[in-house]
């Protein structure tokens, strides 16, 4: 199992492509038998960065879970990551790339994330249409059982 790398600097969430959708595409997350469609919170649209305010998800999760992660087909050729951060989505503390051409990543389990409440951030490679910025999908976890931590629902970076 690939466990998350510490980072100590937040990375520019960046990418983009050309003959997509001209709408955001959602991404699916899977922990136990729940299973979620996440909206962007940024994403590339006609060559134009946009943001929305879009409210990430919160999915309360027992310990020991893997969780799932599918990327629409355009994101999984270009290639992208899960970048791992705090409960209020201030501080990185970890990225995991993904493969390009991988559309599922299934290698992260809800106890490996030290704070029993953390987020997981969808980043699509930077580069096409959209040169430095690129698709984000933020998705918030509450680990039952975790002891002390605060809670998953600040709203994302702007």
């Amino acid at each position: 199992m690939r466990r998350v790398a510490a980072l100590g600097a937040v990375v520019v969430l960046a990418g983009c492509g050309s003959g997509e959708p001209s709408g955001p595409q959602e991404v699916t997350v899977e922990a136990g038998p729940q299973e979620v469609a996440v909206s962007p919170t940024q994403y590339c649209v006609d060559g134009e960065g946009q943001r929305y305010d879009a409210r990430p998800p919160v999915i309360e999760v027992s310990p020991d879970t893997t969780i799932r992660l599918s990327v629409p087909d355009p994101v999984a050729e270009r290639g992208w990551s899960v970048q791992v951060f705090d409960e209020q989505l201030q501080e990185q503390l970890g990225e995991v790339d993904v493969d390009a051409g991988v559309a599922v990543f299934d290698e992260i389990n809800t106890s490996d994330v030290v704070p029993p409440t953390f987020y997981l951030v969808v980043v699509e490679d930077k580069g096409g249409e959209c040169g430095e910025f690129s698709a984000a999908w933020p998705i918030g976890f509450v680990r039952a059982g975790g002891a002390g931590g605060g809670t998953a629902t600040a709203p994302p970076p702007g």
